[in-house]
């Protein structure tokens, strides 16, 4: 079965939109970016269009690249007192510090889920909460299964391994340089990719019935890619496909921390 993340998106917003009308104060979300390339400045507008379409107030804040790794701690720590989220849009310049500055977002106004560690006073970083919701909707269980999470970055690997660590799952982190890739990889119930190499784990590669979550996104011949091979679903019971699987239930996560703040 192909995901349709579009769809699982699109009932999510209509939830939040519901939700938002009914409160007191108009949720808002704070975004910091400095020196946005073009394909930052796309996914920036979504966000700011999707937040607004659900009702969300939205200041997105370009920093000048000329300011330090302080300066911009001290502009996410001001904008706590007007806002009820703040991302840190990355990546930032390379002479930021970008650990110090994500690590200065307090926990609960972290939407993002950059400093998820797995406890309850931080968010479930939104990448995390899309495959909890696709599993939800789904009926995929974790307890017991042999998950393996290709990637160990920021985004997708390390909060999914945790994650799938806390649902019950024995878990195996593999980077694209460990050894014995294709061994771990035919064991898994299901995969969890962000390695972001382009359809690096093909069909022949995982077990007939594998559950794929492909949150990578990468480049290829000008199209998006994930590291799943488009042919798996020949074996697997469950692929979300790049582009239109994991990514626009991710927008939508993101918002509903958001909503979630204000609303409990």
């Amino acid at each position: 079965m192909i995901v349709d993340g579009k769809a699982i998106a699109k009932r999510v917003y209509a939830e939040l939109k519901n939700e938002v009308s009914h409160l007191t104060q108009v949720p808002h979300l704070t975004v910091f970016t400095c020196a946005p390339n073009f394909e930052t400045k796309k996914y920036l507008q979504l966000k700011k269009q999707k937040a607004q379409e659900i009702g969300l107030g939205v200041s997105i804040v370009e920093l000048p690249e000329t300011l330090t790794t302080q300066e911009v701690v001290q502009s996410v720590q001001h904008a706590c007192m007007q806002t009820d989220g703040i991302i840190v849009q990355l990546p930032l310049p390379e002479h930021i510090d970008t650990d110090i500055v994500l690590a200065a977002i307090p926990a609960s106004y972290d939407v993002d889920g950059m400093n998820y560690d797995g406890t309850a006073h931080t968010v479930v970083s939104p990448v995390v909460a899309a495959i909890d919701e696709i599993s939800r909707v789904h009926d995929v269980l974790f307890v017991g299964r042999n998950v393996v999470v290709l990637g160990h970055g920021r985004l997708v690997g390390k909060p999914a391994a945790l994650w799938a660590q806390q649902q019950g799952a024995k878990v195996t982190v593999l980077t694209k340089e460990s050894e014995d890739i294709e061994v771990h990889i035919a064991a898994a119930d299901i995969l969890i990719l962000g390695a972001g190499v382009p359809h690096m784990v093909t069909s022949d590669m995982v077990k007939e019935g594998a559950i794929i979550f492909d949150a990578a996104t990468s480049e290829d011949g000008g199209e998006l890619a994930g590291d799943a091979c488009p042919d798996c679903v020949q074996k697997a019971s469950l692929l979300t496909p790049v582009p239109g699987g994991i990514g626009p239930i991710t927008v939508a996560m993101l918002l509903r921390n958001v909503v979630e703040r204000v609303s409990h």
